[in-house]
């Protein structure tokens, strides 16, 4: 088979073009883990990507924003139609901008962000079992302003669509978290696609919204260093989200709340959620008949030794009936009912470095600790820390790493019951390091490394190492 070649071409006229010499073999026979490694392979050649008005390009159109605790995303060319550059690695997604289609339903107030994440994660040592594993996870988002549409000042509409490929290495760790959460959302070992989303949302005021519809777990417990849904941070579901909140509501189901704020500094979130599950439903027939759950957050911005951070602290209440830990962390296993359940978390975030060409971009610390009720949660108490941020490396400002520690205890009142299944069972404690490179605006390869102490006496600790490539299309 002739080998394509890829490059830049200057067209003279401040503009850039990418040159494909001709290739006998169809591209429809490659896999996509085949693309990807060959785009690995491109940015690596200086021949192919390495002149310098591919570079001018990259670094003008590299915009970049802060949404939350994704970190830094980079703003798509069909929200800025003043940047049309079309070269492969400046364009912000794989497929562009749709022949200015993309720019055009921006403008009226739809867009559509989706995004592949790959994974091949595996258990190098220790563990359950020694193996690894190959998994995917497709996630789609439509925004909707219907203000823009000259339908509704202040209403829009928020749907993800996300679905799985293939399989995590959760069982082959030992340990009752996963270590590649992304891969076992929204449902393990289930492929079909579920909108885990539909969301209205509508503004009161400049400081004040009202929300309703289908809404999803990981989008609370918010961490600029350690959030990311497990696609653009860490991977172990200890950095996502604090575990001990996760028995108290499902993944994706019905809810209804507010917002309010504080000037840009402080924001409270109140919500009333159902308490089941419903990923494969539109829940309407679900609707509390298992109960509810109260949630409430405050997140507040700091500004300690004249650099930003956050303080969050949260709480949850579910009035459903336990009787079993059905939730996905554990296997269906029958416990003494009991009416009722609470939790209480805190995380926070404090930069210790801001870079003097961002001051949104820098460095710094992160904590998370919780308490459940042990009487009905599996995990008593968590607690974590680490340090993260962007890359600190010239000339990779889109990079972000990331390493941090996480304990979590067994709950004392439902340990016995574990150890029925598992034999002896104790607190769990591990470490994740990771290094996300962006390779080019629309595509990031993480190196991914970690060590599991299972809470699992039987199982010997796991050194687990993986491979994460998140593509933006």
């Amino acid at each position: 088979m002739n080998n394509a070649r890829i490059h830049c071409e200057n067209e003279g006229n401040g503009m850039c073009r990418i040159a494909i010499a001709p290739m006998t073999q169809s591209l429809a026979t490659i896999s996509i883990r085949a693309i990807s490694f060959a785009i690995i392979l491109l940015y690596f050649d200086p021949l192919v990507l390495g002149n310098e008005e591919s570079l001018r390009f990259e670094n003008d159109f590299a915009l970049q924003t802060k949404i939350n605790s994704e970190s830094y995303q980079t703003v798509t060319i069909a929200n800025d139609p003043s940047h049309s550059c079309p070269c492969f690695r400046c364009r912000p997604t794989l497929t562009g901008d749709w022949s200015e289609l993309r720019p055009r339903f921006a403008s009226k107030g739809v867009t559509l962000d989706a995004d592949l994440t790959q994974f091949y994660f595996g258990v190098a040592s220790g563990g359950a079992e020694q193996k690894f594993n190959y998994a995917g996870h497709g996630d789609y988002i439509l925004n909707v302003d219907f203000e823009k549409l000259t339908l509704q000042d202040g209403l829009t509409l928020k749907i993800r669509a996300e679905h799985l490929f293939g399989q995590s290495i959760a069982e082959a760790t030992g340990d009752f978290m996963p270590a590649d959460v992304f891969a076992d959302i929204p449902l393990p070992a289930d492929e079909e696609l579920f909108i885990t989303n539909f969301l209205f949302t509508q503004a009161v005021s400049e400081s004040f919204s009202v929300f309703a519809g289908k809404a999803d777990l990981l989008d609370g417990d918010a961490n600029a260093f350690a959030h990311g849904r497990g696609k653009t941070q860490f991977s172990n579901v200890a950095f996502v989200v604090n575990p001990v909140a996760i028995r108290l509501a499902p993944y994706s189901s019905l809810a209804a709340g507010c917002t309010a704020s504080q000037g840009q500094d402080t924001t409270f979130m109140f919500c009333v959620f159902n308490a089941t599950n419903t990923t494969r439903t539109c829940g309407f027939r679900e609707l509390f008949s298992e109960g509810l759950v109260l949630i409430a957050e405050m997140r507040t911005t700091t500004h300690c030794f004249d650099l930003p951070g956050h303080q969050l602290i949260g709480g949850a209440w579910n009035s459903r009936v336990f009787s079993s830990m059905d939730e996905y962390l554990h296997p269906n296993l029958p416990i003494p009912p009991v009416s009722g359940t609470w939790t209480v978390y805190y995380n926070f975030d404090q930069y210790l470095q801001t870079y003097a060409d961002d001051p949104l971009r820098g460095w710094g610390l992160f904590g998370r600790v919780g308490v459940g009720d042990s009487q009905t949660n599996p995990h008593s108490w968590f607690l974590s820390c680490g340090v993260g941020g962007d890359s600190p490396f010239l000339g990779r400002e889109k990079d972000a790493f990331g390493a941090g520690w996480y304990y979590l205890a067994t709950s004392p009142n439902l340990a016995p019951i574990l150890a029925d299944l598992y034999g002896g069972v104790g607190d769990g404690q591990g470490v994740e390091l990771f290094y996300n490179a962006a390779l080019t605006q629309w595509l990031n390869v993480t190196p991914d490394f970690q060590v599991i102490l299972p809470a699992r006496e039987d199982v010997s600790p796991a050194v687990v190492v993986g491979l994460r490539v998140k593509a933006a299309f």
